[in-house]
């Protein structure tokens, strides 16, 4: 009997057909709306730690994992990433975005958040 390795994850929907290549077995099992929305949020957050210690040569490959979170999220929510686009170009109009490197060491106020 093959030893099994517990991941507890969300997966890329092709994942089963690359396990299944290999021969290997495997379980997954389909989650309800509200676990979906907690699990695509949680692998957000590791893609994002991921992107934090990719070297160079890996970045492209973290910020794509990343993007592709942040479109399936726009989707599980009803929203089209244009309009998030639309949202974050009129974000970026208003506060700026993030192009001359500012690093906010203190304030007397709460306006720097």
């Amino acid at each position: 009997m093959k030893k099994r390795f517990y991941h507890k994850k969300l997966i890329r929907d092709k994942i089963p057909e690359f396990i299944k290549a290999t021969n290997d077995d495997f379980e997954t099992r389909v989650m309800d709306d509200l676990e979906f929305e907690a699990e695509l949020k949680k692998k957000l957050v590791e893609e994002s730690k991921e992107v934090l210690a990719a070297p160079k040569e890996e970045l492209m490959n973290e910020l794509a994992d990343v993007l592709q979170l942040i479109k399936s999220i726009a989707t599980h929510y009803q929203m089209k990433f244009r309009d998030v686009e639309k949202y974050q170009k009129d974000k970026k109009k208003k506060r700026g975005a993030f192009a001359k490197k500012l690093f906010l060491v203190w304030s007397t106020g709460k306006g720097g958040k």
